[in-house]
């Protein structure tokens, strides 16, 4: 008996005294689990949120992320700067350098030739927009979307960039925008999560991708993303074990979900309660993931519009034209990522595969949306984590150059969602070096995004370790120039 009491002990700590309080709280939270209707509505986390309602009136409903990864040059895409053709192969003026930290790959150069883009730019739309050459497709769209050429941010490297504007926080183990906005908001549709992530991979020179870039962090993990991959099992552990029915499944979580509840009353651990989430959302997962994943029946139209691509599974283009299908049945926050940007050398064939690759499904996505009505209420946005240099990397060529990293600024673009279509907002100097007008962090960036979803940046926060977190840290303001 005494053992028994001393092992009781060890697991009674002030979580599970605290919880002990609550556990008719606490039960009402797992029925409700279980029946997802029966509490609808009711609670306010300490944000002063309810979960599903958001702070303000929405302009966006969902986002659809079309991630760069690796960084493509603003340079060769929709910063168009003439001054680097004329002063090709001279030195960057130091004035114009200051004292920017460079990488370990061009910080020991002799010098920092200039080099000019290998392509043309032409002006399109109402804004009379530059777009290079590479991106035929997207300048049909230039009424449509709003680019952005003043991006900044303060990483220099992939890893802590990437890290950064999908989590906030240059270090990892932080909840991810995706998460941020799951937990805010919560899912449309009870069969699918509310936050999906699709990969894709194109020739060039590919910068890795990992779960950190879609975790959780200290959020519950009912909002990591769930990853999607290409052929028979795009969700991973959904399927019912081999020998066992739908039924059998059925009762199984039945009876595990029972246990579950005993274990949450005895120690009060949230975790507990995500897991019967996460088990439950899997088997409804069964019947609806591929529903979503079969394209079959889209018209010959659409199928023309995305390119002949959207019918390989794992490509780019599949990968947008799914994400609109997980976008419509109601999936929060869909995010792609296309490896294959970075292009320290061998710049001009690199960039013209990928651009190929993304430019013409990135078009027929905002194309689709707006045809079908659901642009209005869709966010998407085209970009990577910095941009590239104006001077070479290296040895530089007629033909041939590569671009180092580069903080100081970058393009994006954003279409839908209640941003202004057909702007374009900021501009950099004369070489493409620093930001002159209309600078737009990346924690601006996020406070807007967060923004078009009707939650406000500096009250969506969680309470972890002392201390209360959100997406923007301790930074960021609504870029109101750019919302309709």
């Amino acid at each position: 008996m005494e053992k028994e009491i001393l092992e009781h002990g060890f697991n009674f700590n002030r979580r599970h005294f605290l919880s002990k309080l609550s556990l008719g709280l606490g039960s009402v939270a797992l029925g409700s689990l279980l029946i997802p209707d029966l509490f609808k509505g009711s609670g306010i986390d300490e944000s002063g949120l309810t979960p599903g309602i958001p702070h303000f009136a929405p302009k966006a409903k969902r986002v659809i992320y079309l991630f760069q990864n690796g960084a493509p040059s603003q340079l060769e895409s929709f910063d168009y700067k003439p001054k680097l053709r004329e002063m090709w192969g001279q030195e960057i003026p130091a004035s114009v350098r200051g004292n920017q930290r460079l990488t370990g790959m061009t910080a020991n150069q002799a010098s920092f030739p200039l080099v000019g883009s290998f392509i043309d730019f032409k002006q399109y739309g109402a804004s009379r927009a530059w777009v290079s050459d590479l991106f035929p497709h997207t300048a049909k769209i230039v009424d449509d979307i709003c680019i952005v050429k003043s991006m900044f941010t303060e990483a220099i490297n992939h890893d802590p960039a990437l890290t950064f504007v999908q989590t906030g926080s240059q270090q990892g183990n932080r909840p991810s925008m995706g998460a941020w906005l799951s937990y805010g908001l919560g899912s449309e549709n009870k069969n699918l999560p509310a936050f999906t992530v699709l990969l894709s991979r194109g020739i060039g020179n590919g910068q890795g991708v990992y779960s950190k870039l879609w975790t959780n962090g200290f959020l519950d993990s009912i909002h990591q993303g769930v990853q999607f991959s290409k052929g028979d099992d795009p969700v991973l552990y959904i399927k019912d074990p081999e020998g066992l029915d739908r039924q059998a499944r059925r009762k199984m979580l039945d009876n595990l979900s029972e246990l579950n509840q005993l274990a949450y009353q005895e120690f009060g651990d949230p975790e507990i309660t995500a897991k019967v989430q996460q088990y439950e959302m899997a088997y409804r997962m069964q019947t609806a993931v591929p529903e979503v994943m079969d394209v079959s029946k889209e018209p010959d139209d659409v199928i023309k519009l995305y390119g002949p691509e959207c019918l390989v599974p794992g490509t780019f283009a599949a990968n947008c034209l799914l994400a609109r299908k997980l976008s419509e049945n109601g999936v929060r926050f869909v995010q792609l990522y296309h490896q294959g940007w970075d292009q320290h050398g061998n710049l001009p064939y690199e960039i013209t595969s990928q651009a190929k690759d993304v430019d013409q499904a990135s078009a027929a996505l905002v194309t689709d949306l707006k045809q079908r009505g659901l642009l209005d209420e869709t966010l998407v946005i085209w970009g990577g984590e910095f941009g590239r240099t104006s001077y070479s990397q290296g040895k530089l060529t007629k033909d041939n150059y590569g671009r180092d990293h580069h903080p100081r600024c970058f393009s994006i673009w954003m279409a839908g969602g209640g941003i202004k279509p057909g702007i374009v907002y900021g501009d950099t100097d004369d070489f493409g070096y620093n930001v002159i007008k209309d600078p737009v962090h990346v924690h601006d960036f996020q406070a807007t995004v967060m923004n078009q979803l009707g939650l406000d940046h500096e009250k969506l926060i969680f309470k972890h370790l002392g201390r209360r977190y959100r997406l923007t840290d301790v930074a960021g303001k609504v870029v109101k120039d750019i919302l309709v």
